[in-house]
């Protein structure tokens, strides 16, 4: 039996699509593996749960204009209840083995736990775009057919009794997760109402999406970049040393120009904030001139932003049309960016992604949409491009 602590890159890319293209014989060989519950976490279950919640803050950034703190706090909640979750499960999976002539054992329930949900956390990256959720449906659905095929594998129930093990426990987690989303779900509820009392105002969504969760296979090179990323700030968590962090907002505020298309600016602010290990930093200012008003903001999503380029590497577009304007996304010279205008008020924003990692967006009325595109120009992109290699 070959033991399996914290996979390598490689070895987590070659078991997400193991699991997902090929679950028969995958459990046959996870079965065999030896390993732990804090190396499947560590390795595995940490990694692959970011990437819904990276996915939440993205699409915050590109259809909703909310505070740093709210979105970050929102991920955090996120992605502590999924991890949660998949905990009890494996609990629960274990707990009920003997009851269905299954045998106990706590690092295969586990095991079964983790890997199983692996195509729920993989199409998470469709939380970018909300209208996608049918198919995030479609990835749960597929991800119980993969428990059911790991239980009898795993934990040594008899065929005649693994459908009813399969069962009950797809009905205890239902409940899990179910208390676990009205808890999220009441936490958020409070935040973006104290966001709304704030100030903080939706955005509008974009419908009539292209993407096909086939692109995940190919978006594979991107992700393996990603978990890369991610195990290594892990390992420099557990050494002690400094991990990747978020740029001071001091320095993302001096990249504000001064003017924009003759507009001054009125006020400048920067801030940071971090919870549950993810974190983040930004800056904004605001330009008026008369009736026109555009507020320009710079996002650093340090460590997160690892996971970013899996949006461009599925090729996530949409596009709708209005009476009065236009909503859509897409990519432009490789770089995904979202643009929405109304004809009726002159008001819309235009927001880019530089280097998988920095959103720079602009957000104004009584002016123009190429207003709004030469203050995202006015940020020197160079400057941020030059911060995320360093």
């Amino acid at each position: 039996m070959s033991t399996v602590e914290q996979p390598s890159r490689g070895g987590l890319i070659a078991r997400v699509q193991g699991i997902l293209l090929r679950p028969g014989p995958e459990w046959d060989i996870i079965a065999g593996e030896l390993s732990t519950v804090r190396g499947l976490f560590t390795g595995y279950a940490c990694i692959l749960a970011a990437i819904a919640p990276v996915a939440l803050v993205l699409q915050s950034m590109l259809f909703l204009h909310w505070t740093l703190p709210l979105v970050i706090g929102w991920a955090a909640i996120t992605y502590i209840g999924a991890l949660l979750g998949v905990f009890i499960l494996g609990i629960v999976i274990d707990a009920l083995a003997t009851s269905f002539d299954g045998q106990k054992n706590r690092d295969q329930a586990m095991k079964l736990a983790v890997y199983s949900y692996t195509a729920v956390w993989v199409a998470g990256v469709l939380n970018i775009v909300p209208a996608l959720g049918i198919l995030a449906l479609l990835a749960g659905l597929y991800g119980l057919y993969i428990l059911y095929l790991g239980l009898p594998k795993l934990m040594g129930a008899p065929q005649d009794k693994a459908i009813g093990y399969f069962a009950v426990s797809v009905i205890v987690a239902i409940v899990i997760n179910a208390v676990i989303s009205a808890v999220i779900g009441a936490v958020v509820v409070s935040m973006t109402a104290g966001a709304i009392i704030g100030g903080a105002s939706p955005f509008a969504r974009a419908t009539n999406e292209n993407a096909n969760i086939a692109r995940i296979e190919a978006a594979s090179a991107q992700m393996s970049s990603a978990v890369a990323h991610a195990q290594a700030t892990t390992a420099a968590e557990a050494a002690g040393s400094r991990a990747t962090s978020a740029v001071d907002p001091e320095q993302l505020k001096a990249l504000l120009p001064a003017t924009i298309a003759g507009m001054a600016r009125t006020e400048v602010s920067a801030q940071s904030a971090g919870a549950g290990g993810v974190g983040g930093s930004d800056a904004e200012a605001t330009y008026v001139q008369g009736a026109a008003r555009i507020t320009l903001n710079i996002t650093d999503m340090a460590a997160m932003g690892a996971f970013a380029g899996m949006a461009g590497a599925m090729n996530i577009a949409s596009s709708k049309e209005t009476a009065t304007g236009y909503e859509k996304v897409g990519k432009v010279d490789g770089r995904m960016t979202t643009e929405e205008w109304d004809r009726s008020n002159k008001s819309g924003k235009y927001g880019v992604m530089v280097a998988d990692r920095f959103m720079i967006s602009a957000e104004g009325s009584g002016t123009s949409m190429d207003d709004l595109k030469s203050a995202v120009a006015a940020v020197k992109q160079g400057r941020l491009e030059a911060i995320a290699k360093s």
